[in-house]
């Protein structure tokens, strides 16, 4: 690839490998009838560890979900939004870097990294000035805007939105088994955004515009679920090493949390994110709503592997109206 420049790069990525793909084919789904899960919180204090290790460590907490990684095609789904030099925005590069030797080591047939940037529109711009292009380079790994790639509709099996279907990139549908990998941060109009909330970037731009308002306007919460319960992603991976508290998503403040968190059941893996965050999952509206399908919330019912929650456990601060997060004493 060094005799590629960043554009022709980028234009051969978003090509190469992805025609063919079987619409909706061997899409992961949530078999939880016990209504227990398993969370792994793992401690890292900066980027420069080797988190691939990391990473390998704790996904061998999941063996059933290993099966299913040998010769799949794997989609990471990170939290790529918007550049701020002075804010952690996006889930870090290192952290893609590090799934993309991950899930190759346990035998993935493909690793795919895929967005579409609700805030930015120019990707190109946008994985430039993230540092995401320089680990695609070095992972050789593709990468797919998801805000232009071909849609189709999917039906909504609950339809919470009353919008009956819902049209979503082709690299999503084709993909075996998809991973979300967000930011921890709080947000402004959802409380928490984690695993759940971060697959609002695999809906299209090119179809519902910037920053995909009707999906807004249609409740987020309802989004959300219509969203993942349309997706089923398998498994999610949270970068906390660095968090965001306070107006969240974009323009909060950073927070040094040094973990990262990962599960096979996202509302599992967002409820101990929170609960990391120093809030009450209990309170949010998305993942209550996903207890109904599989999602596993309460405490009692998530064992917990890695690090114990008191140890890692941070108070983020949060915007006033979101107070009633917090958890009590």
């Amino acid at each position: 690839m060094s005799d590629l420049n960043r554009r022709q790069f980028l234009k051969k990525l978003a090509l190469g490998g992805i025609g063919g793909a079987a619409i909706g084919g061997g899409i992961g789904y949530w078999r939880n009838r016990e209504r227990q899960a398993r969370v792994t919180v793992l401690k890292a204090a900066s980027y420069r560890e080797d988190l691939a290790d990391l990473l390998r460590r704790g996904l061998r907490d999941y063996p059933a979900f290993l099966q299913r990684v040998r010769g799949s095609r794997i989609v990471l789904k990170p939290n790529l939004v918007e550049y701020y030099e002075a804010r952690r925005v996006n889930t870090h590069p290192a952290v893609v870097a590090a799934a993309i030797a991950a899930f190759r080591s346990f035998g993935a047939r493909e690793v795919v990294v895929a967005e579409g940037p609700g805030h930015q529109r120019d990707t190109e711009l946008l994985i430039e000035e993230s540092g995401l292009w320089d680990a695609l380079k070095s992972e050789r790994a593709p990468f797919v805007d998801l805000n232009h790639d071909s849609i189709h509709p999917v039906r909504l099996s609950e339809n919470y939105t009353r919008l009956g279907r819902l049209f979503f990139p082709a690299t999503i549908l084709g993909a075996d088994l998809i991973v979300s990998m967000p930011k921890l941060k709080t947000h402004h109009w959802a409380g928490v955004t984690l695993s759940l909330k971060n697959m609002f970037g695999a809906v299209p731009g090119v179809k519902y515009g910037w920053p995909k308002n009707l999906l807004h306007w249609r409740g987020i919460d309802r989004s959300i679920a219509d969203i993942n319960l349309a997706l089923r992603p398998a498994f999610a991976i949270v970068d906390g090493i660095e968090g965001m508290e306070g107006d969240g998503p974009l323009r909060g403040e950073t927070v040094q949390a040094g973990v990262l968190i990962l599960g096979d059941n996202p509302t599992a893996v967002d409820a101990t994110g929170t609960r990391i965050m120093g809030l009450n999952p209990e309170q949010i509206l998305y993942l209550r709503v996903m207890r109904a399908h599989g999602g596993v919330l309460s405490e009692t019912h998530i064992e917990q592997a890695g690090e114990r929650l008191a140890a890692v456990r941070r108070d983020f601060r949060v915007l006033p109206n979101f107070s009633y997060l917090k958890l009590a004493p």
